[in-house]
């Protein structure tokens, strides 16, 4: 299988629009037109409730899983990180929904999971820390996101490339990391202006 035809199906994977999808199929919803009107689990907690949530974040997760596997097992003159990497893009900018998807943070855990199986625990554990402390995914997410950089370029070896990640390696998964910073920069916007949604223990 070519580095190209790997990169494309890997973007059509990512492009699979799991909230649209579990929210018109089960609950009679776009949830484009609620709530931040991203294609999302963090969006499709607050309009379809915990299972359809918890439905949402499984697919998009494993779509990075999926998107990570299949580059890896069919390896060509491609890193495997940069054919994944179209998974997230493609999740952001879905074929399937008119190009307005989500902002990747489940996708880009569904890559790591696969790659990188050790960190995922650390970058969890950022995650719930912070969102328990501020209780906004927003926040919490890009910490991740940054703690992702982080692990890159310091944390040595973390599973899947069994030795300490090549300079790709390390490029891409900060790429992974600053993509979904960038996404969301409206977050920020909002977090300054105190309007920023936070979530309800």
């Amino acid at each position: 299988m070519t580095g190209t035809l790997l990169i494309v199906l890997a973007y059509l994977i990512g492009s699979f629009p799991s909230a649209l999808i579990i929210g018109k199929g089960f609950f009679r919803k776009d949830i484009r037109q609620f709530g931040s009107g991203n294609l999302g689990s963090t969006n499709a907690y607050r309009v379809l409730g915990k299972y359809g949530g918890t439905a949402v974040l499984v697919l998009d997760i494993g779509k990075g899983t999926l998107a990570a596997y299949l580059a890896s097992r069919f390896v060509g003159p491609i890193h495997p990180l940069i054919i994944s990497i179209f998974a997230l893009i493609g999740h952001i900018y879905p074929l399937f929904a008119g190009f307005r998807g989500g902002k990747a943070v489940a996708t880009a855990g569904g890559i790591i999971i696969y790659f990188l199986p050790a960190a995922i625990l650390l970058l969890l554990s950022v995650f719930v820390i912070s969102l328990r402390i501020w209780k906004l995914v927003s926040l919490s997410s890009s910490l991740m996101a940054l703690s992702l950089i982080l692990i890159a370029w310091f944390g040595g070896n973390w599973g899947f490339f069994g030795h300490s990640l090549d300079t790709t390696s390390k490029v891409m998964l900060s790429l992974f990391g600053l993509l979904i910073i960038f996404k969301h920069i409206p977050n920020y916007k909002r977090m300054w202006g105190g309007t920023e949604n936070k979530v309800r223990f």
